[in-house]
């Protein structure tokens, strides 16, 4: 989508990820200047690079959403409103999951990390920037979510548990902002090859799960104005 988010600040947590850095990618392609949220500074700055090479210079800015409190979301949205006044979208990649894991032998801190990555950190996130995406014209928030079909079932523990508390945090949220205020929308992409998806199934006999960057042009089509369609509503994607 050449030209869909010219001239936009789009800021992508877990950006070093699969689909957080094809995204990434796509966004710039598409005229974004891209921030690069993400918890290790090697790999992200290969995105840097290749983010770069493809678009306008993005914006480095690492954060562990595991360790980081309300005042550290706070900070990095300050550090956004004096870098550029405005946030045009907000796309949501980074995830936790160490494996499939009954309830009752379930580490209790894996359980808390997964819970608060995948659901309290994003949530935090989001209304850091709330303020700075009501500045733009055109504000969105994507929330990247994992099919409740599969884990809402056995073994899925705290990532399961989010999942299904974002669904309902995209319907939840947009409901109060109404239908002036910024967009929030959920992706359902289908199966990724990825390192979290390889942590439940099998790589070699995983043959449904397809390359991330088959869904970064969904991801650029949400946070568009393309994506007003969505507004308070989850779309589904199948790969390309």
């Amino acid at each position: 989508m050449p030209g869909a988010l010219h001239g936009h600040i789009v800021l992508v947590s877990g950006a070093a990820g699969g689909l957080g850095a094809a995204a990434a990618m796509a966004c710039a392609e598409a005229g974004a200047t891209v921030v690069l949220l993400g918890r290790k500074l090697a790999p992200l700055n290969r995105v840097y690079d290749a983010v770069k090479a493809v678009g306008p210079e993005p914006v480095l800015y690492p954060l562990d959403l595991e360790g980081a409190t309300p005042d550290d979301h706070d900070q990095l949205a300050q550090a956004i409103q004096a870098e550029f006044g405005r946030l045009d979208g907000l796309l949501h990649c980074a995830a936790e999951f160490k494996g499939l894991t009954p309830l009752l032998h379930t580490d209790p801190a894996d359980f808390a990390r997964a819970v608060h990555v995948d659901l309290t950190a994003r949530w935090w996130l989001t209304q850091a920037c709330l303020p700075l995406l009501m500045k733009a014209a055109a504000g969105a928030a994507v929330f990247v979510l994992d099919d409740p079909a599969r884990t809402s079932g056995a073994f899925w523990g705290g990532y399961g548990l989010a999942q299904a508390g974002q669904a309902a945090l995209v319907g939840m949220l947009q409901a109060e902002l109404g239908e002036t205020g910024p967009r929030i929308s959920g992706l359902r992409p289908g199966p990724m090859r990825t390192g979290l998806r390889a942590r439940a199934y099998q790589a070699n006999a995983d043959r449904e799960a397809r390359p991330p960057g088959e869904y970064a042009a969904a991801c650029v089509e949400l946070l568009s104005p393309a994506g007003a369609a969505w507004r308070g509503r989850v779309r589904e994607v199948s790969a390309v």
